[in-house]
């Protein structure tokens, strides 16, 4: 009974983020890109694109470009993923086409800038909510089991090509413009998929592991995990090494500073490195240093 009220929860989370971003993306393309001819990177800035050179209703474009894409994932990553992305693009077509949101600006930088950030906002809530309001990281999953490339690599070529179409048909001026707004939405587009709570994930070595464990652990309240190990291997004493136990934990970025000070307070020749954490769930987490679950 639990586990379906859960899921309930779940799902009814997931469409509020979508129809959050389906009306933000609205927002962003009638109220900031499409008056003012200006574009974002992906299948989206192919649409404004296209919309522009020929003068297609934007709703059409949208959903037409986006449909060979919707069919490419249903293969590449699963059928619910392609139809719950086909819905929200719809949904957005459906904004576009019956919903009269207000011109916000013409101002060049405002437009480039804002623009993006509303079209990131809209784009990361619908990532947030299980599909994808842009076929073109489909395309660069197609692409890379077909290629040596990285999916970066191949949106970024992507991108490349809309920008100089634009640039040649429209003016430098407008593409470079355009460039600023993908900046924004895709730097938005991380932020709201990651939020501010970006995880920092600490490997720690040391020899006197034992104080260091109980420092993170009873003050800071953090989670361990140790490995076992050796220390040593020294060029001028390779053969003399001591077992060690080397400490991993997670901690939000608000807390690293205090984590490496009270590791330096016990040891100032202990080894750490650090690596970013895109998400981490369960254990002993701290979603915020005030509020522990």
């Amino acid at each position: 009974m639990a586990a379906n009220h859960n899921s309930i929860v779940a799902s009814i989370k997931d469409a509020a983020y979508v129809i959050a971003g389906i009306l933000t993306c609205g927002f962003a393309l009638k109220s900031f890109l499409v008056p003012n001819a200006f574009f974002d990177g992906g299948v989206t800035g192919i649409s404004l694109l296209i919309h522009e050179l020929y003068h297609i209703n934007i709703a059409y474009v949208i959903i037409s470009a986006n449909i060979p894409f919707i069919i490419m994932g249903i293969f590449q990553v699963n059928s619910r993923f392609a139809w719950k992305t086909m819905a929200a693009i719809i949904g957005v077509g459906i904004c576009l086409q019956f919903i009269n949101y207000p011109v916000v600006t013409s101002d060049k930088l405002l437009v480039s800038i804002f623009g993006g950030v509303f079209m990131g906002t809209g784009v990361g809530l619908a990532i947030r909510g299980g599909c994808a309001l842009d076929g073109i990281e489909v395309l660069a999953l197609y692409t890379l089991k077909r290629s040596s490339f990285t999916i970066s690599e191949i949106i970024l070529g992507i991108n490349i090509i809309i920008f100089s179409i634009a640039a040649i048909k429209l003016g430098l001026p407008t593409a470079l413009y355009s460039i600023m707004t993908y900046y924004a939405a895709s730097r938005t587009i991380t932020f709201v998929i990651e939020g501010l709570e970006e995880y920092t994930g600490f490997t720690i070595i040391s020899g006197r592991s034992e104080e260091i464990k109980r420092k993170l652990v009873l003050e800071m309240g953090r989670g361990i995990t140790v490995y076992k190990g050796e220390r040593g291997f020294l060029k001028e004493s390779f053969d003399v090494s001591h077992p060690v136990d080397i400490i991993f934990t997670v901690v939000t970025r608000l807390e690293v500073r205090r984590l490496k000070n009270i590791v330096y307070e016990i040891d100032p020749k202990a080894f750490m490195f650090t690596g970013t954490i895109k998400e981490a769930a369960g254990g002993v987490l701290k979603k915020h240093a005030s509020r522990q679950h």
